[in-house]
């Protein structure tokens, strides 16, 4: 982003819901866009560029979990996923397609602005690492290299994308190479403070990393899960 106020998308067909968040994220500065469908959403994500998207899952038209499928084909915005589903397989799926966070309606305003304010720090930040963190040595394993300096992952030479949700994790990994990393810090070095419960939240990301980086996704050599505990970056 620039100097310009932080520009959101709302994706949402409840009129009532879309009225409270324009007022509250313009009283906080932000520029708001609005789409009532998925298909105005993908276009308006397509000619204005927003840097954030709160997208609803049930739309009108196309399901937002296929909004969300469609805008990971040529964007890596963040995006938070709002809706009125529970079920935990509803979440990994919109996960699995790429979303950054998923709150569930009824949201309090003050929890969902502060989610807003970590996933537009997180995609501005430049680096996999916090204000005060070191950058990770490079890891080299028989199989991938991943350099958190340039960003630059490649799997048997040639070179892979890994979303900054991907690579704020592997960092979180690569700082504690061969120890396991306990769950609740693995969530809040990557989403934050508020996080500590959400493990399907890691059990998504480490899955996509695995069918990105391993050799034989389904037998780990390198991303490795402690039931119970956390992840482990075995180098």
């Amino acid at each position: 982003m620039s100097d310009r106020p932080a520009r959101i998308l709302v994706v949402e067909d409840d009129g009532v819901i879309v009225r409270t968040l324009r007022i509250n994220l313009r009283a906080r500065g932000y520029e708001v866009l609005v789409a009532h469908d998925g298909r105005t959403a993908l276009q308006v994500a397509h000619e204005d560029q927003p840097d954030l998207l709160l997208l609803d899952l049930g739309l009108p038209d196309l399901d937002g979990v296929e909004v969300l499928r469609r805008l990971r084909r040529t964007s890596a915005v963040p995006v938070i996923v709002l809706s009125a589903r529970r079920e935990s397989d509803d979440k990994v799926e919109a996960l699995d397609e790429g979303a950054d966070d998923y709150v569930t309606k009824p949201f309090g305003m003050d929890e969902l602005l502060a989610r807003v304010r970590v996933a537009l720090r997180r995609a501005t930040s430049g680096s996999p690492a916090e204000p005060g963190e070191s950058t990770p040595a490079p890891v080299r394993t028989a199989d991938f290299t991943l350099d958190f300096a340039t960003f630059r992952a490649t799997r048997d030479g040639v070179d892979v994308h890994l979303t900054p949700t991907e690579w704020r994790l592997l960092a979180e990994l690569a700082r504690h190479r061969d120890v396991v990393v306990p769950g609740r810090q693995l969530l809040q070095a990557v989403w934050g403070p508020a996080y500590g419960r959400e493990s399907n939240y890691l059990r998504v990301y480490a899955n996509q990393l695995r069918r990105k980086l391993e050799p034989d996704p389904t037998h780990p050599r390198h991303l490795l899960t402690e039931p119970g505990i956390g992840y482990r970056l075995q180098v």
